[in-house]
C-alpha cells in the first residue's frame, strides 16, 4: 500500500503478520508528519500480533522539529503496545538531529528492554548497550 500527501511525503507499507515495514520518501516535516503518525497509529492499534515496526528512512530528505516530535510519539506508542521499533537507513542529517537534541537515547535506550532498535545510515544496527554492530536481525 502506498499513501501520498500533497506535500510529497510518500509512505510505502509492506506488511506481514507480525511485522510491518514503512518506507518513507520525501520530507518528514510540519506539513506532513501527521501522515506517518496516522499510519503508525492505525497499524499499532489494529494489529494485536504486531511485534516489529521498521521505519526505513532511505528516501527521506529533511526532518524538522515536527518530524522529530512525531518520531518520539511513535516511539511511545510502539513501546506501550510492546512493538519493537527499528529506525533503519537513517540519513546523516537525522542522526545529527537525534544526537544534537539528545533524543537518540529514547530510541536506543528501549533496546535494552527489547522494544526499540536503531539502524544507522550505513545500515549497521546500533543499540544503547554498545552503539556498535549488532549481528542479530
Amino acid at each position: 500500500m502506498t499513501t501520498s500527501h500533497p506535500d510529497h511525503l510518500r509512505l510505502t507499507t509492506v506488511d506481514a503478520e507480525d511485522r510491518v515495514r514503512i518506507e518513507l520518501h520525501g520530507d518528514l516535516d510540519f506539513d506532513n508528519a501527521d501522515l506517518l503518525l496516522s499510519e503508525v497509529t492505525a497499524l499499532v492499534s489494529g494489529r494485536p500480533h504486531l511485534n516489529d515496526l521498521h521505519l526505513h528512512f532511505g528516501g527521506v530528505g529533511m526532518v524538522d522539529s515536527m518530524g522529530l516530535s512525531v518520531l518520539l510519539m511513535i516511539g511511545r506508542r510502539t513501546a506501550a503496545a510492546g512493538v519493537r521499533l527499528h529506525l533503519e537507513d537513517r540519513p546523516t542529517a537525522l542522526d545529527r538531529l537525534l544526537h544534537r537534541t539528545g533524543t537518540s537515547v529514547y530510541f536506543t535506550a528501549s533496546a535494552r528492554s527489547g522494544t526499540a532498535e536503531a539502524s544507522g545510515a550505513a545500515g549497521t544496527r546500533a543499540s544503547a548497550r554498545s552503539m556498535g554492530p549488532d549481528e542479530a536481525t
